[in-house]
């Protein structure tokens, strides 16, 4: 491919995106543009480098990089798993680190040993079942909830949760503790399977440089 194509990427919104752009910092790739609040821009240059920005929500960014509106996202490993797009993971940034978990009361504990068919609050439904039912090998029901999941023991709706916990402040201040480990997760980095294949020494380059400046061998 010629070295004219500009490669693009689909940041999550918010934290992520500024903590991935503080480590693209680092490696000599700037982008002046998204440094202004103000701005209305949607999609953001580095005309030097031939590289384009833009900003979406987290479970958008594996469509973006699937259909190749973008050849490279970084997205939290939750959302990766929770929207099973088509995409290569290339890379684990090492930030926002927290763990998916099957959080409820104490009492629940004995539920999840004795395979009792419970009810399973999440907003990540897909993460939900895979576990309880590939790993576990356990019939739940799973709600899909989109606010305060933590709501749903508290108000009989649920025996348990799948989440994100990072302190479990949350869950300690509502009587819940966390009773399962489902997986760890932090920011990945994924590819389009074509923009692999036709931009590869660039990506391949790109990942080496991330992979040498947090520290993995």
């Amino acid at each position: 491919m010629s070295e004219e194509r500009y490669l693009t990427f689909a940041l999550g919104k918010g934290r992520l995106a500024n903590k991935t752009l503080e480590l693209f910092e680092q490696i000599g790739i700037t982008c002046e543009e998204m440094k202004d609040k103000s701005s209305r821009k949607l999609i953001f240059v580095n005309e030097e480098l031939k590289l384009r920005f833009f900003l979406a929500k987290g479970p958008d960014v594996p469509t973006y990089v699937e259909y190749g509106a973008a050849d490279i996202g970084v997205v939290g490993r939750d959302t990766i798993l929770e929207e099973n797009r088509n995409v290569y993971e290339v890379l684990d940034l090492g930030f926002g680190k927290c763990r998916m978990c099957v959080c409820g009361s104490h009492a629940a504990k004995e539920l999840l040993q004795h395979h009792e068919r419970i009810r399973v609050a999440s907003k990540y439904p897909n993460i939900a079942k895979d576990y309880f039912y590939n790993k576990k090998h356990q019939t739940v029901d799973i709600i899909k909830l989109n606010g305060s999941v933590e709501l749903g023991p508290l108000v009989e709706l649920s025996d348990v949760i799948v989440d994100i916990v990072e302190t479990g402040s949350t869950l300690r201040e509502n009587g819940l503790e966390v009773l399962e480990e489902v997986c760890p997760l932090s920011a990945r980095m994924i590819v389009n399977p074509v923009s692999m294949q036709m931009e590869t020494e660039r990506i391949k380059e790109l990942v080496n440089k991330l992979r040498a400046e947090i520290g993995i061998v």
